[in-house]
């Protein structure tokens, strides 16, 4: 049974299946890398991974497209501020991020575009759009798309339901510059004094391409003019999205995207994630605090795409209980076996909970429960060897599904000085002098090492 999902253009769930009766060719908006990415961008990237392995499952042929946003007002204003080249800084933060993805088990997309290789490409679509009327030249240089120029601006996010004001549409598409018309968004930016070397020349002159443009020009080289399903944060539908199908369908004359898959926030205690609140976590500030990649991932799809979800610690703890859960039962059933076998077993119904809009919380709940029945049937004697033969077939599917590896950390021994460091801590919060605990902290994970406290006592391990 194919997967069926939740399409914000239509609002209606629908079929994911190729269009060319081929491939799946689909597109996810990547990160900008001028820092780490957070636990709320990989709450995305964790779901997109999710719809491709089921997607995947039942042997569908995907061809998955991830870019790499590594121009921008962000990246060319921190690489300065730390006197470094555009694509040194980038380079940097690139790296750091593919080393979370795979730490997380993402699956590594097909093709990895970044902005800055496909500048060409940029300008020959606003050239397309200029040609036709669609987009026009300031006279400092910069480019604009005329939103009133396409009719079906706002199809994506409902604008007209949603009555936005000609205020609340500059606020949320002003870009970092002005405009003849508020609606209009920048295609291409006039070089300016702060932008540094950061240009490139252009018909219009030198500058830099606008952030909607890089992703319209990077998914139409790779997946064509029209591809099966477009991704990204609900954040990303208003005013990214919106601008990527009216910038799309201006300059090809056809339906951008025939699918549109987006998940929702991620929230701390409750809060929303942000600098200010101090609570921006990175996959590093969870593994300092003694937690695994692999149990911060369990956490990020125990709820629907389509609810926020709500990280805590604690959600952390049961994620660390529900993984050993697991790794225990497959050390119930013996050793997983290699296969190409398309046969979940009694774990079917795990499957068609995923197919089914991707209810990864309804799958996880369906994996406990045949777990459960399967250890009862084990401890009566009432399962055959072919019968557990094929229960470790599919645990062994389920797994890899959900992208668990179930792999324990390799024991590493603390040196007698990471051991009186830790020692030091816990008495310095016990003596509650916190300003030397949070040192002590500091100094532990510099070592390599992250701690994690109990009621009555701690755990160190190696980051």
């Amino acid at each position: 049974m194919p997967l069926r999902l939740y399409d914000t253009l239509t609002r209606e769930t629908q079929l994911v299946q190729p269009m060319d009766g081929r491939a799946l060719r689909f597109y996810c908006c990547g990160p900008t890398v001028y820092g780490p990415a957070h636990i709320g961008n990989f709450r995305t990237f964790v779901m997109q991974d999710i719809f491709r392995r089921v997607v995947e499952a039942d042997g569908t042929v995907t061809h998955h497209v991830r870019n790499i946003t590594d121009v921008d007002d962000k990246t060319i204003r921190e690489s300065q501020r730390q006197g470094l080249t555009l694509g040194e800084f980038t380079k940097e933060w690139t790296l750091k991020y593919h080393a979370d993805c795979e730490e997380l088990n993402l699956l590594t997309p097909h093709v990895e575009p970044s902005a800055v290789a496909h500048v060409p490409e940029q300008v020959a679509m606003i050239e397309q759009l200029m040609a036709s009327g669609h987009a026009y030249a300031a006279e400092d240089g910069s480019v604009y798309f005329r939103v009133d120029s396409f009719t079906d601006y706002g199809k994506l996010s409902r604008l007209k339901e949603r009555e936005i004001t000609t205020t609340q549409v500059e606020r949320e598409q002003s870009d970092e510059y002005e405009r003849e018309s508020a609606a209009d968004f920048v295609l291409w930016k006039a070089r300016r004094l702060e932008d540094g070397d950061n240009y490139w020349e252009s018909p219009w002159g030198q500058g830099r391409p606008g952030w909607h443009i890089e992703c319209s020009a990077m998914a139409i080289k790779h997946l064509g003019e029209s591809f099966d399903l477009h991704s990204g944060g609900v954040d990303l539908i208003f005013p990214h999205h919106e601008n990527e199908i009216a910038q799309s369908e201006a300059a090809t004359n056809k339906p951008f995207v025939h699918q549109w898959f987006h998940i929702a926030h991620l929230m701390i205690d409750g809060a929303k994630m942000s600098k200010s609140l101090g609570n921006l976590y990175t996959l590093a500030d969870i593994k300092a605090q003694g937690y695994t990649a692999e149990e911060l991932r369990y956490v990020l799809l125990s709820a629907s795409y389509r609810q926020m979800l709500n990280f805590s610690w604690d959600s952390l703890n049961a994620a660390e209980k529900a993984i050993s859960r697991l790794r225990n039962f497959q050390q119930s059933i013996g050793e997983l076996p290699e296969s190409k076998s398309t046969d979940f077993h009694v774990f079917s119904p795990v499957l068609e909970a995923l197919q089914a809009d991707l209810n990864t919380a309804d799958a996880l709940g369906r994996l406990f429960k045949t777990i459960k029945s399967v250890l009862t049937d084990l401890e009566l004697n009432k399962i055959s060897s072919d019968e557990l033969h094929r229960v470790r077939i599919g645990f062994a599917m389920v797994m890899k599904i959900l992208g668990f590896t179930l792999t324990k950390e390799p024991h590493i021994d603390a040196t007698a000085h990471v051991k009186q460091l830790a020692e030091d801590r816990w008495r310095a919060k016990q003596n509650k002098d916190w300003g030397k605990a949070d040192t002590l902290r500091q100094q532990l994970t510099s070592a390599g090492w992250s701690v994690k406290d109990t009621a009555d006592t701690y755990e160190i391990t190696p980051l």
